[in-house]
């Protein structure tokens, strides 16, 4: 179950430029510190999103895609001084790649996660709303997509329960059976989701969606706070881009682990830091403004 935050409720420019940001540094930065902070960030932001039992699911999947992307770099790279043994192959197995290896594990379950978070927050009334006048069709196209996946295992779960109240259960059975089941279930839904696909865009099409001079209703308004959160996050995102521009944030895994360490460095993961967190520090500052107001 999906829960609602305070930073969701700010406007939707503000929420895709935090993600604009922290999605671009967490590919973009290679240094152990910046993935590890990014990680654990998404992860405590994810929870408090979408409940814990949710998270340990999804983590079912994550895991086994960290393994397997870590375990690939330094079966197929061989780069770095450090030789632990040689493989059958007659290939070295080099410590530096396979720190390279749980670097990429460890980037990509942390951007997984963001888009997760991404999903959560980011709906698709506020992408229409940002992008419905420059991209209209684009605009749709992505909106339908985005919703598309959670929608799509609802209906999942519908069309399961459905068959399995007139006898077919893809659990019961023969191989085959259970086979022709889970065929008759994906047609089901293939034609369902184009149904609702063209549904979907002859509605729009009929409100005059993407027409010139085409006036919509929102509700979303700029405030002081989403002025506040704009400086904010502008003054961080430049700050991490200035670091990463001076050398501040690099880190190289070959041939030797070579990277920027020191107090001026730190300064700028204290800034990342701080920008991946600022859903949470949002969050529990409205927290203490509602229990100080509570206890008066």
């Amino acid at each position: 179950m999906e829960r609602r935050d305070t930073f969701s409720g700010c406007h939707p420019a503000i929420n895709f430029l935090f993600f604009a940001l922290v999605l671009v540094f967490t590919m973009v930065f290679l240094h152990p510190v910046s993935l590890v902070l990014s990680l654990a960030s998404s992860l405590v932001w994810l929870v408090s999103l979408k409940g814990r039992g949710a998270v340990l699911a999804g983590m079912k999947l994550l895991v086994p895609m960290m393994l397997l992307a870590a375990i690939l770099n330094p079966a197929f790279n061989h780069e770095g001084v450090t030789i632990l043994t040689y493989l059958p192959s007659g290939n070295p197995l080099t410590l530096e790649s396979i720190l390279r290896g749980l670097a990429g594990a460890v980037m990509l379950a942390a951007v997984i996660t963001w888009f997760q978070c991404y999903s959560a927050v980011m709906t698709s009334d506020k992408f229409v709303y940002l992008f419905g006048r420059v991209i209209p069709a684009l605009s749709l196209v992505l909106s339908m997509t985005l919703r598309f996946i959670p929608k799509f295992k609802a209906q999942l779960k519908v069309v399961t329960q459905a068959q399995r109240c007139v006898g077919r259960d893809v659990t019961q059975g023969s191989v085959a059976q259970r086979v022709r089941t889970g065929i008759t279930i994906l047609s089901i839904l293939i034609t369902w989701s184009l149904e609702n696909a063209i549904e979907t865009a002859d509605s729009m099409k009929s409100r005059g969606y993407g027409l010139p001079g085409r006036t919509a209703f929102s509700i979303y308004r700029f405030d002081r706070r989403d002025k506040a959160l704009l400086i904010w996050l502008l003054a961080l995102g430049g700050y991490i881009l200035v670091g990463w521009l001076t050398g501040g944030l690099a880190w190289q895994y070959a041939p030797v682990l070579q990277g920027a360490l020191g107090v001026l460095p730190m300064t700028f993961q204290l800034a990342y830091l701080a920008l991946c967190l600022t859903p949470i520090i949002l969050s529990r500052k409205e927290d203490q403004v509602w229990n100080a107001m509570q206890s008066e």
